[in-house]
């Protein structure tokens, strides 16, 4: 029971990580040392795992698929994004400098507890880190696309969103900014149990999710250290998404006039700018990065003392 609780709880670490643009879930399933177990159960559900539930093999369909662990993990996760979306759309709307301050120490921290897992740095490693650097940054200044309640489109959000969430260092939440759906899907469709949203969304999230696991755990197999090494250039590449003091770009029309829904301008982007002084909050702002920078570690040594052998 001990044992599924806490991967409960590291569910919801990573469940709080998908709802945040610009944070993994994928980097904080790895750095609580559970992505390659996660990885691994979501890729055994196929075809053998079909014809176990065909013929009624409960049993042995759980002990192939790692059910209990799937189950614990993703409660954790459900919850986490259930629970926590009204409140941290409360959080960024009137506190956005401290969350988004948090956040960064926390990903700025996993950038080193991520790339010590390269057990051999290579010409080819510094290359594919240079490259998924250069990645994160180029996503980071893309204009997000206009919002669409196509099926498709929503079914296309759960694919992309969902292997971006399973992929350390890459922010699902970011990649649905971009798609134009964040808002739609992460937190109006939640908040409102609007299940034609959310359901073409999760069939997608379903099916992307499965697919993409195969591929991504060959890759893990055959190309280690190059694998770690891009993510941590996504990881490096994202702080710019993060940095806490950012001057907003709104949408307009043709005729400049700012596009509003609700009655509210709709924000395009956001362009990372310098604090006008060392003010409070700036001070507090500083002391939440090295709080944020203190639970990765703490995440992490956790992580490594439950590796360690007894």
């Amino acid at each position: 029971m001990t044992e599924y609780l806490g991967y409960i709880l590291k569910g919801l670490g990573v469940g709080i990580a998908n709802i945040i643009p610009g944070v993994s879930g994928g980097t904080i399933a790895l750095i609580t040392g559970i992505f390659v177990r996660l990885i691994n159960a979501i890729k055994s559900f196929d075809i053998s795992a079909g014809k176990l539930i065909i013929s009624g093999k409960w049993k042995e369909f759980a002990a192939k698929t790692d059910l209990y662990f799937l189950v614990a993990v993703f409660s954790g996760v459900i919850i986490a994004i259930v629970l926590l979306a009204k409140i941290f759309g409360f959080l960024f709307d009137n506190y956005p400098v401290y969350i988004w301050a948090y956040f960064f120490g926390l990903v700025l921290a996993s950038i080193y507890f991520v790339g010590k897992r390269i057990d051999h740095w290579t010409i080819s490693v510094i290359i594919f880190l240079i490259l998924g650097t250069a990645i994160a940054v180029i996503l980071s200044f893309f204009n997000p696309a206009t919002q669409n309640q196509g099926i498709f489109y929503l079914f296309l959000c759960g694919v992309v969103a969902v292997c971006s969430m399973i992929l350390p260092g890459l922010s699902g939440s970011f990649v649905l900014i971009l798609m134009g759906n964040y808002q739609l899907v992460a937190i109006d469709a939640i908040n409102n149990r609007n299940w034609e949203i959310l359901f073409p969304v999760a069939i997608g999230a379903a099916v992307g999710l499965v697919a993409f696991s195969h591929l991504l755990s060959w890759v893990f197999k055959h190309f280690k250290d190059q694998t770690i090494a891009l993510l941590t250039g996504f990881i490096l590449g994202s702080l710019n998404i993060l940095w806490p003091w950012k001057k907003a770009t709104y949408l307009t029309n043709e005729a400049g006039d700012f596009i509003l829904k609700n009655g509210e301008k709709i924000v395009a982007r956001y362009a990372s700018v310098l604090p006008d002084a060392m003010n409070a909050e700036v001070w507090s702002a500083i002391f939440l990065v090295i709080i944020g920078i203190a639970s990765i570690t703490v995440l992490e040594l956790t992580a490594l003392k439950e590796e360690q052998p007894n």
